[in-house]
């Protein structure tokens, strides 16, 4: 009798969802080490490129903040200070990210405005980490399925065109 082979792969084992703040944390990670690298850049296309990574991921992820986790937090902490304040911090965060996203690095006053960007979003993952994400432990929130419905919004909007 013929010993049976199979020649079709196995597929990977499905990735287990991320809980929320763990998702967003790794994010924050990323883009710190963005930042140190921009510090690091020399040339005006690497510090360009450094700035377009830059913006996507906080962009990417200010929008699943703001659409999903932000949302769930507000409702399950019944919070009038955290999200609205984080919400406020975004807007200019986004001023900030209009004031570089896709313009030629030109000397002192690019890198001075990239400078204040990373050091706002220090600030606000500082608040986030110390202050939100210790409350949004609440045991109403399911951080893994708000993980997989973030996972999924940022998939979509990173395959967005830009």
């Amino acid at each position: 009798m013929a010993s049976l082979t199979h020649n079709t792969p196995i597929a990977p084992a499905p990735a287990r969802p991320q809980e929320a703040t763990a998702m967003l944390r790794a994010d924050h990670k990323k883009v710190s080490g963005l930042f140190a690298e921009y510090d690091r850049a020399r040339t005006a296309a690497r510090k360009k490129d450094l700035v377009t990574q830059i913006c996507t991921e906080l962009s990417v992820h200010a929008t699943i903040e703001e659409e999903i986790f932000y949302p769930a937090v507000k409702q399950a902490l019944k919070d009038t200070e955290l999200v609205p304040e984080a919400t406020v911090e975004h807007a200019t965060l986004k001023d900030l990210i209009a004031q570089v996203q896709g313009v030629e690095p030109d000397g002192e006053m690019y890198d001075a405005k990239v400078k204040v960007l990373s050091e706002y979003v220090k600030h606000h993952v500082k608040e986030e980490h110390n202050e939100m994400f210790p409350r949004a432990r609440e045991p109403t929130l399911d951080m893994k399925a708000l993980g997989a419905r973030m996972a999924e919004r940022k998939a979509e909007l990173l395959a967005l065109p830009e």
